[in-house]
């Protein structure tokens, strides 16, 4: 007969009553767990995909075009600083990796002190600049991004929207998604009770960038929509196809955004509450300086226009109250999107698909015989 010393026995017992205690809420109902008091366990089995079922995205981000959007902010950087010093623009030549400058051959050197600052754009706190401004013959300037800020957007924008993603199915009340990277521009995410992978994608797929642009006032929309678009302006619609020329250059972009929230306008109806960062609200005050009042800036989210407020006065504090036709669900999922992050660069659905708990129930019950 085997003989066990009382001490064994004594642990062997007590690892069998905590054992059951932490397995006992998983027989539980939830709202049976809330009313547990507070130094009882509560915390139930997180179930996975497998055994509770969910929605299952298979997302690829756009890398190309996120590179697009840089080297069409570059351009801008380039024609702005240029108008700023009074330099003569004669043509910009795009390239792989950036614009070449032609300028007149007298206005070289104040052209190419104008520029340089563009070339001290740091990309990764600590790291080398991410762009270099060097001349060309006597009347061009090269303005590109360096080899290895080209090389690293693809990664950066991948991991970045990992993140992203991460924060929106985290404020949709998901428990345990699993989101994790596939290949070199691909991002599975698997969401366990998530039922719809439509809304999901919905939720998640949302660029969410917020940019603040000046409204063009030195030109009319009505010869824009002829097709004589002034250079450094666009065209861009609201909700109900309302046209709007605007200038490309963003002043304040939702990268300096550190909190939105539900608010209300003056007429108590919902409204959306910012603050910028430091940097945001500098520039947010450059914008509304005195020189500007009243003229209009348009407040664009995800290429559409959801206000075009006038200037009345500065707004030194770098905090304000977007205003536009929200309900309060709307007003609520835009703020989740704000808070979470903008997505660097758009993601493609390639495959969606609803997960049922077949497999884990079979795994359930082969367990269950084995035991």
């Amino acid at each position: 007969m085997i003989q066990l010393s009382r001490w064994k026995v004594v642990l062997v017992v007590l690892a069998v009553i905590l054992g059951a205690l932490l397995a006992y809420p998983n027989l539980l109902s939830p709202a049976q767990r809330a009313a547990l008091p507070d130094f009882v366990p509560k915390n139930a089995l997180n179930l996975g995909l497998d055994l509770q079922g969910g929605s299952y995205l298979l997302l690829e981000v756009d890398v190309d075009e996120m590179r697009q959007a840089r080297l069409d902010n570059l351009v801008e950087d380039v024609r702005v600083s240029l108008n700023e010093t009074g330099v003569a623009l004669a043509r910009i030549e795009r390239e792989a990796a950036g614009a070449v400058v032609r300028v007149a051959p007298a206005d070289q050197d104040a052209a190419f002190r104008a520029l340089q600052p563009l070339g001290s754009q740091p990309g990764l706190a600590g790291a080398a600049a991410e762009r270099t401004v060097s001349r060309v013959g006597n009347d061009g300037i090269r303005v590109v991004f360096t080899p290895q800020a080209l090389e690293q957007m693809g990664p950066n924008a991948v991991e970045q929207s990992i993140e992203v993603v991460r924060r929106r199915i985290d404020a949709l009340g998901t428990r345990e998604p699993s989101i994790t990277r596939q290949g070199a521009n691909r991002i599975v995410v698997q969401a366990p009770g998530e039922s719809d992978p439509e809304e999901l994608e919905r939720v998640i797929g949302q660029t969410a960038q917020l940019t603040f642009q000046m409204v063009d006032d030195e030109n009319t929309v009505q010869d824009a929509l002829a097709g004589r678009v002034p250079p450094g302006s666009e065209l861009v619609y609201d909700e109900f196809n309302t046209p709007y020329l605007v200038k490309t250059r963003v002043l304040v972009s939702g990268e300096n955004l550190t909190r939105a929230e539900v608010s209300t306008d003056q007429n108590n109806r919902p409204a959306i509450g910012f603050r910028f960062d430091g940097q945001g609200a500098r520039r947010f005050a450059e914008a509304t300086r005195p020189e500007n009042r009243g003229k209009l800036f348009a407040i664009i989210l995800d290429g559409k226009v959801i206000s075009a407020p006038r200037i009345n006065s500065p707004i030194p504090n770098g905090s304000g109250i977007i205003e536009g036709q929200f309900t309060i669900a709307e007003a609520s999922e835009m703020v989740n999107l704000l808070n979470g992050g903008a997505l660097p660069a758009p993601l493609t659905v390639e495959e969606r698909r609803v997960v049922t708990a077949e497999l884990g129930a079979d795994a359930v019950q082969a367990g269950a015989i084995s035991v």
